[in-house]
């Protein structure tokens, strides 16, 4: 039970899941570096660029999943607006024999596209993707010499028909997928929602901590250890401060995903949503029920327990089935799916030796109990050792 308690606060000192996957850890066919790159905070994209302030030379790698298989991505800079419209874009996309290629766009209006010159003067377009389905379009853009911060936007989109690009999806994280470049400073935007997505990642490690970790660990001290009469009333404290720690985490956890819910305007997550509030209610319901519970002689005792364990087990299903929910949202990289499951395998492990355990105990005391009772020898005796008959 230790190290699984230690395991579980060490987890706190990883770095945080969405920011496993970098774009420090991107490479290129030819061996190709940049300078400098960026993960963008849409659409699972990244920039990679040199500046040469020179000749005023941009070189571009821009990396993202198209939407779907055989899909397109697309990068631009808009030195009119900060949308799509006025944005002169480079478009990696495939033709219609399959083959991979990079295009040129001016984005003069919403509609219809076709390939075009672009504001900027442009060569060595390229497109490859990997065996990840990550394409990447590689570009060499000549700017003004006194512009050195523009706005830029990124796309995404599900396939191509013969050379053009289909329309891509309008949901949130398409319509945000756009900010400002500094190509000298190396600073890059996305319109202010890295601190959003550093939320996520906080509301998801408290709330698989709590109510996926600790609650079910507190609910395994209650059950076995108060078998063991040395540890009584120990056991009782210590499930106590297990459970108030995770419920304190994961109100916390839930606050802040009612926070990114009211940001997130258009974004629904009606199952992880109604999950969370149940939980939430659930685990009140059973905080404030332990101030109502009766004393071990009263008639509702009985009753009490077994409401306590009802909503007990109700709330580490429910939290379990949602921390699952959440990974899948959250989709950050496989190592934490693989290291939540392995924790749920050590604390199942711990609870069918814990089971078996408690199971032999029992039985030896009524055993036991037996053999005193009659004393070996089908009689009982009274208080100063002597036999007496039993009684029928």
């Amino acid at each position: 039970m230790a190290s699984t308690l230690l395991f579980v606060f060490s987890l706190l000192l990883l770095p945080l899941p969405s920011f496993s996957k970098t774009c420090s850890s991107h490479t290129f066919s030819k061996n190709r570096l940049f300078a400098t790159c960026h993960d963008l905070p849409h659409l699972s994209a990244a920039l990679h660029w040199t500046y040469d302030a020179a000749n005023s030379t941009l070189s571009i790698a821009f990396a993202a999943s198209p939407s779907h298989s055989g899909g397109w991505v697309a990068w631009a800079l808009n030195p009119t607006g900060s949308g799509m419209v006025g944005a002169q874009a480079v478009v990696g996309l495939r033709q219609s024999g399959g083959s991979l290629v990079a295009k040129t766009f001016n984005i003069s209006a919403y509609g219809p596209v076709t390939p075009s010159p672009i504001a900027f003067e442009t060569w060595g377009l390229e497109a490859e993707e990997d065996t990840t389905g990550i394409m990447t379009v590689f570009a060499k853009l000549k700017l003004p010499s006194n512009v050195t911060k523009m706005n830029q936007a990124w796309q995404v989109g599900p396939s191509s028909t013969d050379g053009l690009p289909s329309k891509h999806d309008f949901g949130v994280e398409n319509l945000n997928a756009k900010g400002t470049l500094n190509v000298v400073s190396g600073q890059s935007s996305g319109g202010g929602t890295d601190s959003r997505l550093k939320e996520k990642n906080i509301h998801g490690i408290l709330n698989a901590v709590s109510w996926g970790i600790l609650l079910p660990i507190g609910a395994i001290i209650a059950r076995y250890l108060k078998a063991f009469k040395s540890l009584d009333p120990a056991w009782f404290y210590l499930h106590v401060l297990c459970q108030l720690i995770g419920y304190a985490l994961g109100v916390t956890g839930w606050g802040i995903g009612l926070n990114l819910g009211s940001k997130s305007k258009g974004v629904r997550y009606t199952t992880h949503r109604n999950l969370g509030i149940s939980l939430f209610s659930l685990a009140t319901l059973q905080i404030t029920a332990l101030f109502l519970r009766p004393k071990k002689d009263h008639k509702y005792r009985a009753y009490w327990n077994i409401y306590h364990q009802v909503v007990g087990l109700a709330i580490i299903l429910l939290g379990i089935i949602n921390v699952f929910r959440g990974l899948q949202i959250l989709n950050p990289a496989q190592k934490w799916m693989d290291a939540y499951i392995a924790v749920l395998c050590i604390l199942g492990g711990i609870t069918l030796v814990m089971e078996v355990t408690t199971c032999i105990i029992a039985r030896r005391r009524k055993t036991d109990g037996s053999m005193k009772q009659y004393n070996g020898s089908g009689a009982a005796s009274d208080q100063h050792g002597v036999q007496q008959p039993l009684s029928a």
